[in-house]
């Protein structure tokens, strides 16, 4: 089964309107045709960031996103990694990169395409949501 982490940006992405991130979330995800790589930093920064009062304009944001973050965590492989990278320039997204590492996940999906500008981390492919859907149908 593949191994896939997701950026907080797919997650928000999913909550907010039916696309890409949408479909990977709830056809693969919880359809249970991949592995969710997550670290305890990685599920600290999902809550952080669905908790913030500008998505409440959104309805049921806040409990779409608390029924998703429940399943996410019973679904998911928990890695703790040890190694620290230095590798991209906002600093809270290197830790994507540690989890790929110890989790060898088969990919890193993100909306991020400033920081993100490699097209791979070791053997973790890193890709947008859209390419990740195309390149599975």
């Amino acid at each position: 089964m593949q191994k896939i982490i997701l950026d907080t940006n797919v997650v928000v992405s999913a909550l907010i309107q039916k696309n890409y991130p949408y479909y990977i979330l709830y056809d693969y995800v919880f359809g249970n045709k991949v592995r969710i790589c997550l670290s305890d930093e990685l599920m600290q920064e999902y809550i952080d960031v669905l908790n913030r009062p500008k998505f409440s304009k959104y309805p049921d944001f806040l409990d779409k996103a608390q029924l998703v973050l429940t399943d996410l965590i019973s679904r998911a492989k928990k890695y703790e990694p040890v190694l620290k990278l230095n590798i991209i320039n906002d600093q809270s997204d290197n830790k994507l990169l540690e989890l790929a590492d110890i989790s060898k996940a088969d990919f890193l999906i993100t909306g991020n395409t400033n920081d993100f500008t490699m097209s791979n981390y070791k053997n973790t492919i890193i890709i947008t949501p859209r390419e990740y859907w195309e390149l599975q149908i």
